[in-house]
């Protein structure tokens, strides 16, 4: 609370409120508390994100999440439907495959922020709304498409295990720029005996060193493989479930 002291003059004058006093920060909700605990994971890990230092990220006491949260449960399915809420799922009026195409590359981009989620997207027992949104949209937008529910579920599986598959990947690679890349293939190709992996030796330098090789856009290369084979699939007699 603001204190008072009295001028010269006689009139009270208001001292201002302390920087991180309960008056200075907006009201505790539970969406505070998500934004608080995702914040936390993307400075520490996931395995950091507790009740006490989710509480320390907000400047609040531990015991007043409680009023707002279960536990750290509760935190961990809300965090992952804020993840979920975070990717685009683009109009039904697009075609399906460039609704997919849209979808995954906002679901890489958001992931790409959020590494920490990848675990978690498809490990909770009480998914929120945004979560059920996603993936009912997907099944939808599918469906809506013409493949069967059996079909569906195979191409929902294809698709989220590469995206998901990729990103980790792309975060696990020891280089990001084309200087990064030099780096690192020379000291790869410094360690190989002459004429010992040809068909390595080939790739890096003949392919990973090209001016204006960018691995990220293998991403939408790979993406392109399984959306064509699945719309290949729709337009086979019985959208065969069992291959």
């Amino acid at each position: 609370m603001a204190s008072r002291t009295s001028t010269s003059s006689g009139r009270p004058q208001v001292s201002p409120t302390p920087k991180g006093s309960p008056r200075s920060r907006p009201p505790l909700n539970k969406e505070r508390v998500l934004s608080g605990a995702v914040r936390v994971a993307d400075e520490r890990g996931v395995a950091a994100v507790t009740m006490r230092k989710v509480a320390d990220q907000l400047g609040v006491e531990a015991m007043s999440l409680y009023h707002h949260v279960a536990g750290k449960d509760e935190i961990l399915d809300g965090i992952v439907d804020v993840i979920f809420g975070q990717i685009e799922l683009p109009d039904h009026e697009a075609d399906w495959k460039t609704a997919m195409r849209r979808r995954a590359a906002s679901a890489r981009t958001v992931l790409s922020r959020h590494t920490w989620a990848l675990g978690l997207m498809e490990s909770r027992r009480n998914p929120g709304p945004a979560t059920l949104r996603h993936h009912d949209w997907v099944v939808g937008c599918l469906r809506d498409a013409g493949f069967s529910i059996a079909m569906a579920a195979h191409a929902v599986s294809a698709l989220d295990s590469y995206i998901y598959g990729f990103v980790l990947q792309e975060s696990s690679l020891p280089f990001g720029t084309s200087g990064e890349i030099e780096e690192v293939a020379g000291t790869i190709t410094s360690r190989m005996p002459p004429g010992t992996y040809p068909h390595l030796t080939e790739m890096i330098t003949d392919h990973a060193l090209k001016p204006g090789y960018d691995y990220t856009a293998e991403f939408a290369f790979g993406l392109d493989l399984i959306i064509d084979g699945l719309e290949r699939i729709l337009h086979e007699p019985g959208q065969d479930s069992s291959r």
